[in-house]
């Protein structure tokens, strides 16, 4: 049995992993997907004060109460900064780093410094009555979607589950200064459907930081690929159990 943790990204909540839970559990191994803070049953805990060094404490924290280790961890979008840092803190936990159609930092990278269009939402963001947070992006027409779920039953179900994402998660840099961080295996699997304009992707070294060939798969779907192919991701991800 291995152990799956999977984290959610910006605006989500676990609920999001819905679909894919099953797979993975009916193939025999252990699932985990928490809410941040701020999301989910969480959201009452929303505040300018919850920022990335909140969300990397929410995972290890729950890494150390559940003892978690060769941990195959999951970081969806945002998410890719929130298991970059908690790879830095307990490396020694984890067995596979999966950075899900994710942000992939350097170390003292910000989610601006990877992703660019973040500045814009925090300028929206600094002319409104809340400066602190940022809402869901707009459901836009097909292809794109909201957040390229475009099925009219899967968009409004997963309407229901975004919250506000605060500033600080886009504005605190990533730590990835232990050296131990570099010997764990990466798989980067790209959602390869329309994105809409402005969204850019880093390429990925042919190398890894553990001197392996790079590891990159692709869906041929939107950027929430758990709602619209949890079917072809879990058999994916299957691959990396140790």
């Amino acid at each position: 049995m291995s152990t799956f943790l999977l984290v959610h990204g910006a605006w989500h909540n676990g609920r999001c992993w819905e679909r894919v839970v099953p797979l993975l559990e009916s193939a025999g191994h252990r699932v985990l997907t928490p809410s941040l803070t701020g999301y989910g049953d969480k959201a009452h805990l929303l505040s300018p004060e919850v920022g990335l060094v909140t969300h990397v404490e929410d995972v290890v924290r729950l890494m150390d109460e559940e003892d978690l280790t060769d941990v195959v961890i999951v970081g969806h979008s945002y998410a890719g900064l929130v298991i970059s840092s908690v790879a830095n803190e307990v490396p020694e936990r984890i067995a596979h780093l999966v950075y899900l159609d994710a942000m992939v930092p350097e170390h003292g990278e910000t989610a601006v410094d990877v992703q660019p269009l973040t500045q814009r939402l925090i300028d929206l963001a600094a002319k409104s009555e809340s400066p602190w947070r940022i809402p869901p992006l707009p459901e836009m027409p097909p292809p794109f979607g909201l957040f390229g779920v475009v099925d009219p039953a899967d968009a409004a179900w997963l309407r229901a589950m975004l919250s506000d994402q605060p500033v600080g998660c886009l504005q605190q840099p990533v730590r990835l200064d232990n050296p131990a961080t570099d010997l764990i295996p990466r798989t980067h699997i790209h959602c390869v459907g329309a994105a809409p304009e402005g969204i850019t992707r880093r390429p990925v070294p042919a190398i890894q930081p553990n001197g392996s060939p790079a590891q990159v798969w692709e869906l041929p779907t939107g950027h929430d690929c758990m709602i619209t192919m949890p079917t072809e991701l879990s058999e994916l991800l299957l691959k990396l159990a140790p």
